[in-house]
């Protein structure tokens, strides 16, 4: 599709594009961006970059768009949620992704997708509904069976998937994942035995903080995020990411939160 093209079909929802040719870049770049009038999507490719539109629901304010780069094909959806414009990468794996409420499935994590199958919403979509409660990339799926010692409850505890401003779940548990030590140059963390090979001074300056990655997750009470509304969560309830972050295409996008 050409740039005028484009333009038109994100002007369809209420959105601007600036799609800017870049020769030397390999792979394309997705970006929100800001500017005086607000904000905009903002997309650098190099020559060898053809991008298409494959479907657009301007009542949703969604599209899917595909990039093809050489023989390689990554598909984005880029949408409107609560307050922001935001682009996700589908995972490469999903199949069957040909539109945007196909693209939304294939980012709904496995257990989201068995409860929206069992308690069969009339939209399956909406941020909060019986089958779970959606705050951004984070879903909350109800786990009545979940009762922990109150000694292992966290207050005000953070959620991030790396860098960016985190969820603040008001009450929280967590359960297995491994320990990992995060500082500014390390946001996703260096394991123990990475950790333990540097050396004396490394460790006492680096400003590390042990924290536990991949761990079972669950919150309860109010979860707070500056860029959505809060959502209250009454019981227990599993934490889980969407799947984005299973896209080799995720390495095109800037990262929002």
């Amino acid at each position: 599709m050409g740039t005028e093209v484009l333009e038109r079909r994100f002007a369809l929802l209420g959105a601007r594009l600036k799609l800017t040719e870049e020769p030397s870049l390999r792979t394309p770049r997705l970006d929100v961006g800001t500017d005086a009038r607000g904000e905009f999507f903002d997309i650098r490719i190099g020559r060898n970059v053809e991008l298409e539109v494959v479907d657009a629901r301007p009542r949703d304010r969604h599209l899917l768009l595909l990039a093809r780069t050489g023989g390689t094909k990554s598909k984005f959806l880029c949408g409107h949620d609560e307050r922001h414009w935001f682009v996700a990468a589908i995972p490469e794996a999903a199949l069957g992704v040909t539109g945007v409420a196909s693209a939304k499935a294939a980012l709904q994590p496995e257990a989201v997708r068995l409860q929206v199958a069992r308690k069969r919403p009339k939209d399956a979509f909406r941020r909060r509904k019986a089958a779970y409660v959606r705050q951004g990339e984070w879903f909350f799926v109800p786990a009545p069976d979940v009762d922990p010692p109150q000694s292992l409850v966290l207050r005000d505890e953070p959620l991030t998937r790396g860098r960016g401003k985190p969820h603040v779940m008001q009450v929280a548990f967590r359960r297995g994942g491994r320990t990992v030590y995060v500082n500014w140059r390390n946001p996703t963390g260096i394991s123990e035995a990475g950790f333990a090979r540097l050396t004396p001074s490394e460790r006492r300056t680096g400003r590390w903080t042990p924290m536990v990655r991949d761990p079972e997750v669950f919150a309860k009470g109010a979860v707070r995020h500056s860029d959505h509304a809060t959502v209250n969560l009454a019981g227990w309830h599993r934490v889980l990411m969407n799947t984005e972050h299973a896209a080799r295409a995720m390495r095109h996008v800037a990262f929002l939160d």
